[in-house]
């Protein structure tokens, strides 16, 4: 008895498409990155081995960071190649960042392969202590008679 999957044909071409190893051995794959968060402000790390450091291009647009790099093929003259597995080509990452993020405050260095990338976060996104009136509220909320208590919890 033959069993028929009208999804067999449709499942090997999606993972053909979508697996790691598409597309042509010599062009970027990917662009690996860490980020976490130190006291009031975000570091990405991106590795960029073999990239001249003139290409590395990052750029804030609205809420879209975007880091783009440029690593040159060797030349090909005369050359019989037995093994090619570095990439050349163009790397580009994009991430969305949020309005927490002091974007006018955003700093990249390049160094050993490795783009840092800081990004602030804004004076308006950090924890900050309200102080607390003593007496009734005003309907402006600028009674000046009364004098800030603090309180602490």
């Amino acid at each position: 008895m033959l069993r028929f999957d009208p999804f067999t044909d449709i499942d090997s071409i999606t993972k053909s498409l979508l697996a790691p190893g598409s597309g042509s051995s010599r062009s970027p794959r990917f662009m690996p990155m860490d980020l976490y968060k130190v006291d009031d402000h975000y570091v990405l790390h991106a590795d960029l081995p073999g990239v001249d450091p003139g290409s590395v291009d990052v750029r804030v647009d609205g809420s879209t960071l975007t880091l783009t790099a440029h690593r040159s093929a060797p030349s090909e003259d005369g050359v019989t190649w037995l093994a090619g597995e570095r990439f050349a080509g163009t790397y580009r990452r994009q991430l969305s960042i949020s309005d927490d993020i002091d974007s006018d405050r955003i700093v990249a260095s390049y160094d050993n392969g490795v783009l840092t990338v800081s990004l602030p976060i804004a004076e308006k996104a950090k924890p900050r202590r309200i102080d607390i009136s003593s007496g009734p509220p005003s309907r402006a909320g600028t009674d000046q008679s009364a004098q800030p208590v603090p309180i602490e919890a």
